[in-house]
């Protein structure tokens, strides 16, 4: 775990020193995955590492979140669900053109290339039987690395430079990560989903409420917040998982790049009709992590609560509406073909 302590900082030290948009994670990111082809020891990280960094972003959102977006609750729900159905086709679209080109099933292709959560897609692809859960794997973790890799550049002519301010570490800061920890845990055991980034927000909002006076968050602990977060992404993609063949590879990043494309293409929709700048739009609707957007936002200023909220309904749209959908015409499909199958056998006997 040390070495990858070491690689992280040097990366992102490194890229600070180049001036690479939010360096202490696509430094750690860099500096890993050139390690983990170049080294071939073991390189480990403690998933927890990356939890205490979400921890830290959920307590940045919650003090700095707008509680009057939600004033245009309705509005926002609108749009979110007219821009989550058409990525979603758009993906469904993508997948097949992609899927006649590389050979790759369709179903394998489809939850490859759907943006959602890398562990819920995962989870779901587990479960069915007839799909390439190495290409799976191999073209969700290729989505998150090119949009976290790329995004960053596309945004960075729009970055509004924040005023510096010197923010001391305090203990009372120590207190609230302490029991916003405790609280993302809690709220972990009761299977709240994304619960290291959520249960920080509502706890931290709910404090606001209730008028208390809560710490700031300091810039040298958001960059240790990136580094514990992008130390973990670097770590994803392994050695092993480009053995595949050459037209899944580059089908892996023909999917990605054109699920760029295509939110940058609805960013301009919310950037028009709802007045958000550039940034804001395009961190609101990209492909990429939920954490990582967020950081991202943070960085170059963006509006981090209408960031969060469209991110998160994405994870929840494509969780709780069409995951199940998938299953079930799955399923129903399934279970046509073995009909069909019955019918034939009897038909030939």
């Amino acid at each position: 775990m040390l070495k990858v302590l070491s690689l992280a900082i040097i990366g992102g030290y490194v890229f600070s020193l180049l001036h690479i948009p939010i360096p202490w994670m696509l430094g750690p990111i860099f500096s890993i995955i050139t390690a983990q082809f170049l080294y071939k020891g073991t390189l480990s990280w403690s998933p927890r590492l990356q939890d205490i960094g979400i921890v830290i972003l959920g307590i940045a959102i919650g003090e700095q979140f707008n509680l009057s977006l939600f004033k245009n609750a309705g509005i926002l729900l609108l749009y979110m669900v007219l821009l989550n159905s058409i990525l979603i086709a758009s993906s469904i679209a993508l997948a097949f053109v992609l899927s006649k080109w590389s050979k790759l099933s369709l179903k394998s292709m489809i939850l490859g290339t759907i943006p959602g959560g890398l562990g819920q897609i995962l989870l779901f692809a587990e479960e069915e039987k007839d799909v390439d859960l190495a290409a799976i794997t191999y073209f969700q973790i290729m989505r998150l690395l090119l949009v976290v890799v790329v995004i960053p550049f596309i945004v960075s002519g729009h970055i509004v430079s924040k005023s510096a301010i010197n923010i001391p570490m305090s203990f009372n800061l120590i207190l609230l990560f302490l029991l916003s920890w405790g609280c993302a845990y809690v709220a972990k055991r009761f299977k709240m989903p994304i619960a290291y980034f959520l249960a920080p927000i509502i706890l931290i909002i709910g404090l606001q409420l209730a008028s208390f006076d809560l710490a700031p968050v300091p810039p040298l602990v958001m960059n240790g917040a990136q580094l514990l977060i992008g130390a973990h992404i670097g770590l994803i993609l392994k050695p092993h998982m480009i053995k595949l063949p050459f037209r899944y590879l580059v089908a892996g990043i023909l999917s990605s790049v054109g699920l760029i494309i295509i939110t940058c293409g609805t960013s301009f929709i919310v950037s028009y009709t709802l007045d958000y700048s550039f940034a804001t739009s395009f961190l609101s609707t990209a492909p990429g992590g939920l954490d990582q957007m967020v950081l991202l936002a943070d960085a170059i200023n963006a509006d981090l609560s209408v960031v969060s909220v469209f991110q998160l309904f994405r994870l929840l749209f494509i969780f709780l509406f069409v995951m199940p959908v998938l299953r079930y015409y799955y399923l129903f499909t399934a279970k046509k073909r073995a009909f069909e199958l019955e019918q034939d056998i009897m038909t030939k006997s």
